[in-house]
């Protein structure tokens, strides 16, 4: 796959799990961050003749999240974020179709330096809305730690 930015070198992931295709916009001043994925057979997650679950957006809005949180913390290695959870996850479909490249926006709306939300948007090839979430993560200094001690 073609790809204008390295996600393995951006998301702290390797392939199967990296999700995402590419990016498309990034504005460090709006906060914001743009992604785009397709769906088709050979990307994890997909169930012959249906797609992908929606319930799988998630990830896409939290590998979405790491990108931006890789551009805004100065292109540095990434580091592993904790998906604390979300509100309003408001999915108007139940599968992610093949053949239909989305898009993943994500905006940072609070930072405490360690608790960010984020407001996060897929649209389809049309430009409509097929799911939305407030997603909350932890990306504390010492996450690294925290993981060690699970």
């Amino acid at each position: 796959m073609n790809r204008k930015y390295n996600l393995e070198k951006i998301l702290p992931h390797k392939e199967p799990m990296i999700l995402l295709d590419d990016i498309l916009e990034i504005d460090l001043e709006k906060n914001s961050l743009i992604s785009t994925f397709g769906v088709y057979p050979e990307k994890i997650f997909y169930e012959e003749n249906k797609g992908i679950s929606s319930l799988v957006g998630i990830e896409f809005m939290a590998q979405t999240i790491g990108c931006y949180s890789y551009f805004k913390n100065g292109c540095k290695n990434p580091k592993p974020g904790l998906l604390l959870g979300s509100r309003l996850y408001n999915n108007k479909i139940d599968y992610f179709v093949e053949g239909i490249n989305y898009k993943v926006k994500t905006h940072e709306v609070f930072s405490d330096n360690e608790i960010v939300v984020f407001d996060c948007l897929i649209y389809d090839n049309e430009d409509n809305e097929v799911l939305s979430a407030a997603v909350n993560v932890y990306q504390g200094e010492n996450i690294e730690e925290l993981l060690k001690s699970e």
